[in-house]
């Protein structure tokens, strides 16, 4: 499941003054945003489903320098690739009826073989319900996360406006 990037409610502006203020003087968006997706990392553990864990143990957080950009969840191309069935896991499956094909026209009869194992002509395969647990784990935080991150722009702003630096 790759990682997705949410941008600061499309406000540019404050975004840009934010890195400025990062580059001059310490700022206290990076440490908040780290709190946070901590806190979200650990409901995404709890609400994984766990069949070996490894799944759940390949989640991981990244807050960029600044604390103006947080990424949660599997990161990196080997993990993407090796956890590729959680989003089938968070979405759930359509199923497949192995001897139609759209419009009704009849599949052609070859076996599915995957070299060892026989599949049968045309596998029935059943629609698998949705289990999510990455939307729940950042609604269940919203409150906390957006609390968080506004004090810490307040505190960094009011430290900018008095003209404190590195401290």
């Amino acid at each position: 499941m790759a990682a997705r990037r949410s941008r600061m409610s499309g406000d540019f502006k404050l975004r840009r003054m934010l890195h400025t203020i990062h580059q001059t003087m310490d700022n206290e968006l990076a440490p908040a945003m780290l709190d946070s997706a901590d806190r979200i990392l650990t409901t995404m553990k709890e609400l994984v489903p766990k069949d070996t864990g490894a799944a759940a143990a390949a989640l991981k957080v990244f807050v960029s320098k600044s604390g103006l950009d947080a990424q949660i969840g599997i990161r990196g191309k080997r993990d993407n690739s090796r956890f590729f069935y959680l989003k089938f896991i968070e979405y759930g499956t359509k199923g497949y009826t192995g001897g139609k094909r759209s419009g009704g026209r009849n599949r052609r009869d070859t076996n599915k073989s995957d070299g060892t194992h026989f599949f049968g002509k045309n596998p029935d395969i059943p629609a698998r319900p949705a289990h999510p647990w990455l939307r729940p784990a950042k609604d269940v935080n919203r409150e906390y996360v957006i609390a968080n991150i506004q004090a810490a722009i307040g505190r960094t702003l009011s430290k900018a406006s008095k003209g404190l630096s590195n401290g």
